[in-house]
């Protein structure tokens, strides 16, 4: 059990990762006038950089021997980079195209993604109160797409992309820095043979617009790992449900930013369909609390029940033992036998 200290830093760390990833849309315009493609190859190149410099610090290289004898686990994490790649291209350009909000409503159906895809791929079985959550959540994806006046494509595609991360990295059950460390390896010549096709077609703005502009894309390992790393330190600190309940906090903020920052457009029918989503997560939340609240219950309950069986057959004898030391106490194979309805 984690002690009270180390669950307030867990929070901390969980509220860290969720906040920095909440305001990441603040960052990405800085890196204009690179496009989309340039500023995710620079986020491939230097995260690898940035976690490598990190495993030498910390002599994490055992992992690395055990994942080359299982092919298996590398063809998934190869899978795991070209998914997270489409993630992380539309996020960036969404967020440079002035879709801030269409991007964070994304993460916001992520967690219904998620329960579809654990119905339709592992065959998971869900509650009632999950069915009608998933049943609002597609009416808020109807709603929207009224009022958008077609699917919003953007907020599908990072939901079902970083839903199929997560299922991936289920499968694969590796840490989060050296799942990132491997990921980018994958990554690395592919962008990097990019951006030498920058610079040598003249198109690359990474040393022709100074030395400040090169720094913030070299940033972008830093702004891509540090995060990841607060997320790993407070995913071993918090229940899962606590950590649940943390990651609406990037979506959240995402929101305020496209609303309140950049301005963006929020007419009635995209409120009304961002409720209808909030209505599900909300019957998801309520939902995934009372579980675990009855789970630690009954698991209370079975401890209980374990720990007085055990102590039953040892405790008569112990009794019986004592009362044999006493003067004038009768012989006990002379006593009648009762018995136990």
């Amino acid at each position: 059990m984690k002690t009270d200290g180390e669950q307030r830093a867990g929070l901390l760390y969980g509220i860290g990762a969720y906040g920095m990833w909440g305001l990441v849309p603040l960052f990405w315009p800085l890196l204009e006038p690179a496009g989309a493609m340039e500023m995710l190859a620079h986020r491939m190149v230097w995260s690898l950089a940035f976690v490598g410099i990190i495993l030498v610090v910390l002599r994490r290289w055992a992992w690395i021997g055990e994942l080359i004898r299982q092919p298996r686990k590398l063809a998934l994490l190869s899978l795991a980079a070209v998914v997270i790649t489409v993630n992380w291209g539309v996020y960036i350009w969404a967020v440079n195209a002035g879709h801030v909000v269409e991007a964070s409503l994304g993460y916001f159906i992520n967690p219904l993604v998620t329960i579809i895809m654990g119905v339709l791929l592992l065959k998971e079985r869900l509650r009632r109160t999950q069915w009608i959550a998933l049943g609002v959540g597609l009416a808020a994806v109807l709603v929207l797409a009224i009022g958008y006046g077609q699917p919003p494509w953007i907020s599908l595609v990072l939901a079902f992309s970083f839903g199929t991360y997560g299922l991936i990295k289920k499968k694969v059950n590796i840490g989060g820095l050296e799942s990132l460390a491997a990921e980018t390896v994958v990554l690395f010549l592919p962008a990097l043979g990019y951006l030498l096709w920058l610079g040598a077609s003249g198109s690359s703005t990474f040393g022709s617009h100074g030395a400040g502009h090169a720094a913030l894309l070299a940033s972008t390992g830093v702004v891509t790992a540090v995060p990841l790393i607060c997320f790993g330190a407070a995913a071993i600190r918090v229940p899962m449900t606590m950590l649940g309940l943390l990651q609406y906090l990037a979506p959240i903020f995402q929101l305020a930013l496209g609303v309140l920052y950049f301005h963006e457009a929020m007419p009635a029918e995209r409120w009304a369909g961002f409720a209808l989503v909030w209505v599900a997560l909300a019957m998801l939340t309520w939902d995934a609390l009372r579980t675990a609240r009855r789970t630690r219950a009954k698991a209370a309950a079975l401890r209980l029940t374990v720990a007085a069986r055990a102590e039953g057959p040892t405790d008569r004898p112990a009794r019986a033992s004592a009362e044999e030391l006493q003067p004038g106490a009768p012989d006990p194979s002379r006593a009648p036998v009762q018995t136990e309805g």
